[in-house]
């Protein structure tokens, strides 16, 4: 790798399959992503410091056989915990997508550590009320002052493609110091950014909420893919004459998701290069 280049370490494992989509909207932006395997990492082969931002992208990683990211979770938290702890303590970025997001969460890595504690569980990801695979496009309101929403606007577009995708916050304790610290970074809501009902919130999470951060907003996790609508081409209205307010990309070439991978490009280009 380059010098000066914003380098993305892309992790994968058995089971995921959002990896090539994620690097290819991180290589949009200017950056350099490289997809690695959770072995390289354990066996030392690849280091996780000589990069700036971590993203673990969607997928079913194991088979999900213990629950939706269980086993990545305790490989991130048991045996690279130290690694990951320093590599937030040098402001550096995370991202969790879908399952990636299924990952930082029983990591213990979102919503982030109670005061004068280490990485634990606060949080979880469970079955969605429906009780099926919830497959479909929905409204997105943006929140918070997170590195990765800067200049998204108030309302956008994302698909969503999960069975286990409810948020629940382990008490009422934890959901008020997300909302206390503006860890909240995006909520499911009506075409209008109004309360949803299903299938606008589509799985039933507590309060509708579909991503939150740290209390930094360096780490970010969310449901919704926003690697799948990087382009504009992949919005499902792109060939129509007259779109509907608010769901087109900006410019015509790039879709609401675009917006989220270059924050974080250009955040690692301001602070850390």
């Amino acid at each position: 790798m380059s010098q000066g280049k914003v380098k993305v370490i892309v992790l994968r494992t058995a089971g995921t399959n959002c990896d090539h989509e994620a690097a290819f909207a991180f290589e949009s932006c200017g950056a350099r992503p490289r997809l690695v395997h959770i072995n390289q990492l354990l066996c030392k082969e690849v280091h996780l410091q000589d990069f700036h931002i971590l993203a673990i992208p969607g997928g079913f990683t194991y088979g999900d056989d213990l629950g939706s990211g269980r086993i990545l979770a305790n490989e991130l938290r048991l045996k690279l915990g130290e690694d990951v702890r320093s590599f937030i303590e040098a402001k550096k970025l995370i991202i969790g997508i879908c399952n990636g997001f299924q990952v930082l969460v029983p990591a213990g890595i979102l919503p982030g550590a109670a005061e004068g504690a280490g990485f634990a569980q606060r949080a979880t990801l469970t079955n969605n009320d429906s009780g099926k695979f919830e497959d479909r496009w929905v409204y997105l309101k943006v929140e918070g002052n997170s590195v990765w929403t800067q200049g998204l606007g108030d309302v956008v577009y994302l698909p969503v493609a999960h069975a286990e995708g409810k948020f629940v916050p382990a008490d009422d304790g934890v959901l008020a110091q997300l909302k206390q610290n503006g860890q909240v970074a995006f909520r499911y809501c009506d075409p209008r950014g109004g309360k949803p009902v299903y299938p606008e919130n589509p799985n039933g999470s507590v309060d509708d909420i579909a991503g939150i951060t740290d209390k930094t907003g360096r780490v970010l996790g969310l449901m919704p893919h926003p690697e799948r609508h990087f382009l504009f081409t992949r919005h499902p209205f792109w060939t129509r004459l007259s779109l509907p307010a608010g769901k087109a990309g900006p410019n015509g070439k790039y879709g609401h998701g675009a917006k989220i991978f270059e924050n974080g490009v250009q955040y690692v280009k301001k602070h850390l290069l």
